[in-house]
C-alpha cells in the first residue's frame, strides 16, 4: 500500500527538479549542454569576488580608504571589515546605473525568451566594458594592445575584447588610486614634519613624533569632515 504513494512522490520530485533545471538553464534551444552550463556556473561562482573587485569601482575605493587609514596612523582602525564594507556599498551605489542597464537590456529580455544567453552575455559585457573604458587611460589600452600582437586592431574602443580592457582598466585604477592616496598623505606628512621639528628644537629627540602627531592628525581630519570629503572625492572621480 505504501509503494504507490512513494512512486507518486518520486515522480513529483523528479518533475519538480526538471522544471527547476529548465528554469535554471543558462542557454536555450540548441545552446550549450547542461554539463558545460554547470561548469560555467561553478567557474563564475569561484571567480565572482575577483570579478566584482577588478571590474568595478571597488579597487580604487578600497585602496584610497586604506591610504586614509595609514596616513592617519591609526593602525587597524577602522577595521578591515568596515573599510571593505564601505567600499562595497559605495561600489553598489556607483555601479547601480550600469547594473540597471544590464538588467533592462540583457537579463529581462533573456527571462522573457526574447534573446539567447549568448546575446545576453554580449549585451551585459558591452555595458560593463563601456564603464571600464570610461575610466581607462588610452596609454594603458595601447600598452596591452601592443602586447596582444593582434593582426588587425579594432576601429573603435568599444570593439576591444575584455582580455585587453580588463587589465588596462585595473592598471588605470591602481594608478588613479595611488595618485589620490599621495594627495591624502601630504597634509598628514606636513603635520609629522612640524611636530618632529618642534621636538628637535626642544631637545626631545627620544620622543617619537608619531605619538604627538596622532592627536593633531585626528583633530584636523575631524575638523575638515574628512570622511565626507574622501567619499565625495571618490564618487566624483568616476564622473
Amino acid at each position: 500500500m505504501g509503494l504507490f504513494p512513494n512512486m507518486i512522490m518520486d515522480a513529483a520530485t523528479n518533475a519538480s527538479l526538471q522544471i527547476q533545471w529548465n528554469n535554471f538553464n543558462l542557454l536555450n534551444g540548441n545552446d550549450w549542454t547542461p554539463s558545460i552550463q554547470l561548469a560555467l556556473l561553478m567557474t563564475l561562482l569561484m571567480l565572482a569576488p575577483s570579478i566584482v573587485m577588478l571590474t568595478t569601482s571597488f579597487t580604487r575605493i578600497v585602496i584610497v580608504l586604506s591610504f586614509v587609514r595609514n596616513a592617519l596612523g591609526l593602525g587597524s582602525n577602522p577595521a578591515n571589515p568596515i573599510i571593505i564594507g564601505l567600499a562595497f556599498f559605495l561600489s553598489i551605489f556607483l555601479m547601480a546605473p550600469v547594473g540597471e542597464r544590464i538588467y533592462k537590456t540583457a537579463i529581462e529580455p533573456y527571462n522573457l525568451h526574447k534573446i539567447t544567453s549568448k546575446q545576453a552575455v554580449e549585451i551585459g559585457c558591452r555595458h560593463l566594458k563601456s564603464f571600464m573604458l570610461g575610466q581607462t587611460r588610452a596609454k594603458d589600452l595601447e600598452f596591452f594592445l601592443d602586447l596582444s600582437r593582434l593582426e588587425k586592431f579594432p576601429d573603435k574602443r568599444e570593439d576591444l575584447s575584455l582580455t585587453i580592457v580588463i587589465p588596462a582598466f585595473i592598471l588605470s585604477e591602481l594608478r588613479t588610486a595611488f595618485q589620490m592616496g599621495f594627495m591624502i598623505f601630504l597634509p598628514f606628512l606636513l603635520i609629522d614634519f612640524i611636530v618632529a621639528s618642534i621636538l628637535m628644537a626642544m631637545g626631545m629627540m627620544m620622543m617619537p613624533p608619531a605619538i604627538l602627531a596622532l592627536p593633531f592628525k585626528i583633530l584636523l581630519f575631524v575638523l575638515v569632515d574628512g570622511w565626507s570629503l574622501i567619499v565625495k572625492s571618490l564618487v566624483k572621480s568616476f564622473f
